[in-house]
């Protein structure tokens, strides 16, 4: 196998080889000339995303800086939302469904080492996927390590640091991610008032 196939197959390969390389300076290029437009420029943005990103949907919005290795790995479902700072690794494939919010500062890792410091030091590297379901919300400052799946629905609260699957229908968090709660139907009737939530935590004006 080359290895390229290697890293599409998720076993370790050679990162520095000039095939690789050279995929990654093209990217970068243009992860570059995107960071350097102006928000207002909406056209060139899109029409340049859409040259990076592997898929993309009819309606999106990606707010630089934004950040990824290859781009033709990541695949984005409809509606999709990324706020500052987004950063894709993606030696292998990222796959987002639909409806996923994605807040500052959050970045997805396919890409890691091996633990022992000789192949390390050898540059070799291995890939494995990221999936997020459908409806996702993924709040600020969270990192998604390789081979996680995050299911439909879910709530990945902020600072996160994700090493396993999360279910759908939850609010997962914390340093490694675990399930804090179900989402229920009572979620619903929250009012997400601050004064209800001031008065809760009994919290006085400054």
């Amino acid at each position: 196998m080359t290895e390229k196939e290697k890293m599409e197959k998720g076993e370790l390969y050679d990162a520095a080889i000039p095939e690789l390389i050279e995929q990654l300076l093209s990217t970068r290029d243009k992860i570059f000339e995107l960071n350097h437009l102006r928000p207002s420029q909406l056209e060139e943005r899109e029409k340049l995303i859409r040259e990076i990103i592997g898929t993309t949907p009819e309606k999106f919005i990606i707010i630089s800086p934004f950040f990824c290795d290859y781009g033709h790995n990541i695949h984005l479902g409809k509606n999709f939302f990324a706020n500052y700072n987004c950063v894709m690794l993606d030696e292998a494939p990222i796959t987002i469904g639909d409806n996923v919010f994605i807040a500052p500062n959050v970045s997805f890792y396919t890409a890691g080492h091996p633990s022992d410091v000789e192949r390390r030091n050898e540059w070799l590297e291995y890939a494995w996927p990221i999936t997020v379901g459908n409806n996702v919300w993924i709040c600020g400052g969270v990192t998604i390590t390789p081979g996680v799946t995050i299911g439909d629905n879910s709530i990945i609260a902020a600072g996160s640091v994700v090493t396993n699957d999360i279910p759908s229908n939850v609010i997962a968090g914390g340093n490694p991610c675990r399930v804090i709660r179900a989402i229920t139907e009572n979620d619903k009737l929250r009012s997400f008032s601050w004064e209800e939530k001031r008065a809760k935590k009994q919290v006085k004006p400054a």
